[in-house]
């Protein structure tokens, strides 16, 4: 009988179990494939704390149809998963409106501002910091109508105690990072903003952190999940596990684990894609971020990694991998020197909910599981501060933020 089960074994999962360790608990890690085998191994390795304002912003209806007729768009539906995903819209939009946004707002802010200084304790707590690069962001813009745009998103940032200086020149970014192209001539450069050295790598550091102190992490893919009074019994194949209390955390493929715990939470995949080029591809100074076209530009261990964009489509079409050139097709003509050949191209399943807020808290018929999942493109920023969350739920102690943003029955 194990003290917890997690399942899941990439960013989410993996910082709940070692945080879980903390008190001595005896933890297990089930995953399909292992260790940042999906989306925890291939994104953009930022930890974007700065990114406080949800997808689903008022007004955003009314540019969402130009871009949903783009197929290869930075937000797109496939005519064959339209239907599908009406659902998950309809809740997209009803958190579009004003009081949802602001609500929504807080929320993101107060776990971003949890999960950054979380973060430090957790770097301390497993001696990562030569993993971490601490070179800040370039959000960049073409022209000053761009720029004034994006101002009061700005205004939004500094409310909520983001730091950051604006930049009115190409003169000024290319002190910054030289190298892009002079249609460029506006940015707000975040000189707070981390990235891991490469997201993989990160969570392999943290699984070996927790197997080192006597966690267990094993193959298995979950079929089944049944409460019982005292405990819960995980079932894969061939095998079944129990624990005194669960944590799902299983990302994209955690719907229908909820929903036989008696919770359908809207849950869907932005379907994320990449190039990753290999060493000398460009001369990175910083992250990146082509906001209105939707990609960033980060480093990835030593290469160069181009992705982004968002695609509404489940987990079980087949990827398109012409979004991923088309993202690195832009990226030549605003990075003159970018060499791009040699790229290896990647799709990802971010767990992704309307809101743009993650699901921590208890299952609906068992107070024993604990959902930790859906934190869309903020998984690894928001991992530690979720794994704190998880570890006070757990331990019967009030967590430092209010929970009811997160709830799974937030769209009941």
């Amino acid at each position: 009988m194990y003290d917890v089960i997690v399942i899941g074994a990439g960013i989410i999962g993996i910082s709940s179990a070692l945080k879980l360790q903390q008190e001595g608990k005896r933890v297990l890690v089930l995953d399909s494939k292992g260790v940042a085998a999906e989306t925890s191994a291939g994104n953009a390795g930022a930890f974007a704390f700065a990114d406080v304002i949800p997808l689903a912003t008022p007004g955003i209806m009314r540019k969402a149809p130009k871009w949903l007729l783009d197929p290869l768009g930075p937000l797109s539906i496939r005519p064959a998963y339209a239907f599908k995903i009406l659902p998950w819209m309809l809740h997209f939009w009803r958190a579009s409106w004003k009081d949802r946004y602001a609500a929504a707002l807080k929320a993101q802010a107060d776990l971003m501002e949890l999960s950054k200084a979380a973060l430090e304790r957790q770097i301390k707590a497993v001696d990562g910091e030569h993993l971490i690069r601490r070179e800040g962001q370039l959000q960049l813009y073409e022209g000053a109508a761009e720029f004034q745009a994006a101002w009061p998103s700005w205004q939004t940032r500094k409310a909520h105690g983001v730091k950051f200086e604006l930049l009115e020149s190409p003169e000024a970014i290319a002190k910054i990072q030289p190298g892009i192209d002079p249609r460029f001539t506006h940015a707000g450069f975040t000189p707070e903003w981390k990235n891991v050295v490469h997201p993989k790598t990160w969570t392999e550091h943290l699984a070996n952190a927790f197997k080192e102190k006597g966690g267990e992490i094993q193959c298995h893919k979950v079929n089944a999940i049944a409460p019982q009074t005292d405990h819960v019994v995980v079932f894969t194949e061939g095998h079944c596990f129990q624990g005194h209390q669960l944590v799902v955390a299983a990302g994209a493929w955690s719907k229908q684990l909820a929903s036989q715990l008696g919770d359908n939470v809207p849950l869907d995949t932005e379907r994320g894609y990449n190039t990753t080029l290999p060493a000398g591809a460009f001369e990175l100074k910083t992250h990146i971020t082509f906001s209105n076209h939707g990609f960033v530009v980060t480093k990835a261990g030593d290469g160069v990694r181009i992705g982004g964009a968002v695609e509404l489509g489940g987990l079980s079409l087949s990827p398109n991998y012409q979004r991923s050139k088309v993202l690195l097709d832009k990226a030549a003509k605003f990075l003159p020197g970018l060499k791009t050949e040699q790229g290896e191209q990647w799709m990802g399943f971010r767990p992704s909910m309307p809101d743009s807020l993650p699901v921590i808290g208890f299952a609906k018929d068992c107070s024993r599981v604990i959902y930790a999942f859906g934190h869309g493109h903020l998984g690894l920023t928001q991992a530690a501060g979720t794994a704190e969350l998880v570890y006070d739920l757990a331990m019967g102690q009030n967590p430092s933020i209010s929970m009811s943003a997160y709830s799974a029955q937030r769209f009941s």
